[in-house]
């Protein structure tokens, strides 16, 4: 059951920090005005991730995102959402290099598109970056984990959580997230056991994706959600719906209706006569 809300409340980084403990969190992807407005009445945090370099614009890594198209997705996303703490991830290349480089992105990213919190890479190598941002009263939310920003670097996507000393890594990365001010902290691609274990560390909510039932909260991409991915689907996905053959399906009987004559029919094209035809 979803926890009560005001009609017109939206929901704040605040609210999602309280929910620790309680019930689920449900976050969903968004990138476009009519998905966000679907999805609004139904989760507590839509994050506008830079998985949509991959989605919706073909790149094949995180990295094909810049500032402006995280900006301009999170303003469609905003105009579809009422409910929902919207989030907006900070693309790579605008946060690394300096603390202050990292305030005025998130700085532009507030102000441009109006979002609730933004969201970043990164555990003890970005807790003063986290710290910076929060102190100019805008709420981070921290990724650690499986990161997309750096797979590059990282030689793939590669599950973490499985040695001891990657294991002490993921610790000191969330308490350092946590002791930075962020009001929650994503984890993704990590051994089950251990993302619960780190969830029942922190004080702060834990989002999971393809880590563990335990955390505080669970999101997926809701292109994959849908069945709309066309390419490898992720172990941790479930898919909900599937999408991409309802598309394939009705783009095939339309080319046939269209080439056959059948469409455009009677009760699609506008007569001479009749003064009730609206397009």
């Amino acid at each position: 059951m979803a926890p009560e809300r005001s009609a017109g409340d939206r929901i704040g980084a605040e609210d999602i920090r309280r929910r620790k403990g309680g019930v689920p969190i449900v976050c969903l992807t968004a990138y476009t005005y009519p998905i966000a407005r679907m999805l609004d009445p139904h989760v507590d945090l839509l994050l506008v991730g830079d998985s949509v370099a991959m989605v919706l614009h073909g790149h094949a890594t995180t990295l094909g995102a810049s500032l402006e198209m995280m900006i301009a997705h999170g303003q469609a996303v905003m105009r579809g959402s009422t409910k929902a703490c919207v989030v907006v991830d900070m693309p790579a290349g605008s946060y690394e290099a300096s603390v202050a480089e990292a305030v005025a992105s998130a700085r532009r990213i507030v102000e441009e598109t109006a979002c609730q919190a933004v969201k970043l890479e990164g555990g003890v190598d970005m807790a003063a970056q986290i710290a910076a941002i929060v102190a100019e009263g805008i709420p981070v939310m921290g990724h650690i984990g499986l990161q997309p920003q750096s797979v590059e670097k990282d030689g793939g996507y590669k599950i973490k959580g499985r040695t001891q000393e990657n294991i002490a890594a993921l610790f000191r990365d969330a308490e350092a997230v946590e002791k930075a001010g962020a009001f929650s902290v994503v984890i993704e691609g990590t051994v089950a056991t251990v993302a619960s274990d780190i969830t029942r560390h922190v004080a702060i909510p834990t989002i999971g994706i393809g880590a563990s039932g335990d955390c505080d909260g669970q999101i997926l991409v809701i292109d994959d959600m849908i069945g709309m991915t066309v390419d490898r689907v992720p172990k941790f996905v479930k898919e909900y719906a599937k999408l991409r053959d309802t598309i394939s399906d009705a783009a095939a009987r339309y080319a046939a209706e269209v080439r056959g004559r059948a469409f455009p029919g009677p009760d699609h094209v506008f007569s001479a006569t009749s003064d009730k035809d609206k397009a």
